[in-house]
Formats: C-alpha cells, sequence, structure tokens
C-alpha cells in the first residue's frame, strides 16, 4: 500500500463512518461490501455493494472508506431513514452514474434538481409498493433531498472536497489534512486527540488548550463532536 496516493482522498473505519453520518455500521458495512440472505425458497442470494470505494483496491487491517465514499454515504443514510429500498438506491446510483459520467454522483449538486427524474424512474423500474404513489415519490424525494444536506459541503468545480458538519460548528472534515480525520478548524488537530487530553487531564479544558496552545472554546467544538459521536 503506497502512503501518497491516500493523502487526499481520507481514510475512513466503517464504524468510524458510521458514527459520522449517524447511520448504523452494520448497516454501512452492507451498503459498501454487500451481504447475502436467504431467499423465500431456501436459496441464499448475494446483494452486490451499492458501489467500489475510494479504498477498495487497498490493503487494510480493516474495512475502511474514503472521504467521496463517506459524502455519498450521507445520502444514502438519509433515504434508508426515509423508507427507500436499498434495490430502489442503487438503480438511482447506478443510472445517475451513467447519465453524467461521474463515480459519486449523489453529492452532485445538479442532483438535487435533476435527480427527481432518476429517483422516480428507479421506483417503476424497481416495482417498489412502499413509493408506487407518483405523489408520495415526489413527497420522498423532496423531503431527503433538501439544502441541509448539502450544507457545508465545499466544492471543487462539481467534486466534494471538505465537509464542515453543520451540527459541528468549528469542526473540518478534509482530505487533506490528517487522511480526513475530524479536525478543529484552523489547527490541524483531530478532535479524538484533543478529547483524549482532555480526558486525561481530568476533563479539565483550560490546561487542555495550554498543552494545545489554542482557545479553550475550540477544546469544547472538539469535546461535544466527539461525545456526540460517542452517544
Amino acid at each position: 500500500m503506497s502512503i501518497s496516493p491516500l493523502l487526499n482522498t481520507g481514510i475512513y473505519p466503517l464504524p468510524r463512518a458510521a458514527r459520522l453520518i449517524g447511520a448504523n455500521p452494520r448497516a454501512v458495512s452492507r451498503w459498501m461490501h454487500g451481504y447475502q440472505r436467504k431467499g423465500q425458497d431456501g436459496l441464499r442470494r448475494t446483494t452486490a455493494p451499492l458501489w467500489k470505494t475510494q479504498l477498495a483496491d487497498e490493503d487494510f487491517s480493516v474495512p475502511a472508506v474514503g472521504f467521496r465514499d463517506l459524502m455519498e454515504l450521507r445520502f444514502v443514510n438519509a433515504f434508508v431513514q426515509a423508507g427507500v429500498s436499498l434495490h430502489v438506491i442503487k438503480a438511482t446510483i447506478d443510472s445517475a452514474r451513467g447519465l453524467w459520467k461521474t463515480d459519486y454522483p449523489l453529492t452532485l449538486r445538479r442532483f438535487r434538481t435533476d435527480g427527481k427524474v432518476i429517483f422516480e424512474s428507479a421506483v417503476n423500474e424497481s416495482g417498489d409498493e412502499v413509493l408506487t404513489d407518483v405523489r408520495k415519490r415526489q413527497v420522498v424525494f423532496t423531503h431527503i433531498i433538501k439544502p441541509a444536506l448539502y450544507a457545508g459541503i465545499q466544492y471543487d468545480g462539481d467534486v466534494a472536497v471538505i465537509w464542515h458538519p453543520q451540527d459541528a460548528k468549528g469542526i473540518v472534515l478534509d482530505p487533506a489534512q490528517r487522511f480526513g480525520a475530524p479536525v478543529v478548524t484552523g489547527t490541524g488537530i483531530t478532535t479524538d486527540t484533543l478529547f483524549a487530553t482532555y480526558e486525561a487531564e481530568g476533563r479539565d479544558r483550560k490546561t487542555t488548550a495550554r498543552i494545545f496552545e489554542i482557545d479553550p472554546q475550540q477544546v469544547d467544538a472538539a469535546v461535544r463532536f466527539e461525545e456526540r459521536l460517542r452517544a
């Protein structure tokens, strides 16, 4: 495994990735690696991953995804939380990839507008009984794909390159910094490092701030972020 190609890719072990987007770790593993299930006829069938991850060809001791995978997973999680089947989600992704010639279509800004037609086509082709009503399909899509999902994503052209989580002021995920680990904005210090020091120093924010030569408010931001992930 060469380190240099990974410097701007980001590395997120699946459990960490799941916590960052507020998803079930087992579900994320199934989305990224596929799974087997037994049908009513007793035969086991394999469901393919939703897509090949940025790190699929790398040899890690634990399964991990890259930054662009992480951003797409936020959208997948939003669809799943709204009750959309993985079959429809995969059909939507595959159609959008073919149409727009990109491996990561959900995070494209145009998906907010043009994605509705692709989504409805995927529902029609899948025969999803839950979403057969046209009005309901439109409501579901509009409910999921809203400005809040895109808020905090910084783009370079059409590519998502940095994420400022909207519920974590002062925290940024940038694959060009610390392999994409969450850091306190402007410091380059990872939130888990700050949190570990904070715990080791008896949860003393001022002492922790002095050790890293930052403001106590920046320690607070890291602590809030890490405690939310652990909740």
